[in-house]
């Protein structure tokens, strides 16, 4: 099964469909984006198409209603959890400035890190209830 993200003018993704494999493929089986385009163009009306991956095999990640496309990193990007988080240019994963700690259930409290008025802050993993 091929997936594929519609996106709007600001590259925003809408929905994401499931595509039979043959609906993306050449006469000699090989898989095309642009075919598979053309199919959902057809089937959906119209609309701006680009080829994603549930898993994130390709494009950096997977795509859902809200991320966003970029064209220019050729990766699907999700919304920024925190303010405090900064996209890592090479995963197109958003990172917090602490590292989490590896001991033990964190979550991430942006509150807790903003308050924090040490020089390099410290906090920012506060510990869940299991």
């Amino acid at each position: 099964m091929a997936h594929f993200a519609e996106i709007d003018y600001n590259n925003k993704v809408l929905r994401v469909v499931v595509i039979a494999d043959e609906d993306t493929t050449d006469p000699t089986g090989q898989e095309n984006e642009s075919i598979g385009q053309g199919f959902c163009q057809g089937l959906f009306g119209g609309g701006r198409w680009v080829q994603c991956s549930y898993n994130a095999s390709f494009r950096k990640n997977g795509a859902f209603p809200g991320c966003t496309f970029d064209e220019e990193r050729d990766a699907f990007i999700h919304p920024q959890p925190y303010p405090s988080w900064t996209l890592n240019e090479t995963t197109c994963r958003w990172e917090p400035p602490i590292a989490r700690p590896e001991d033990g259930n964190y979550g991430w409290d942006e509150d807790a890190y903003q308050a924090d008025t040490s020089d390099p802050k410290t906090i920012g993993w506060v510990a869940r209830s299991e």
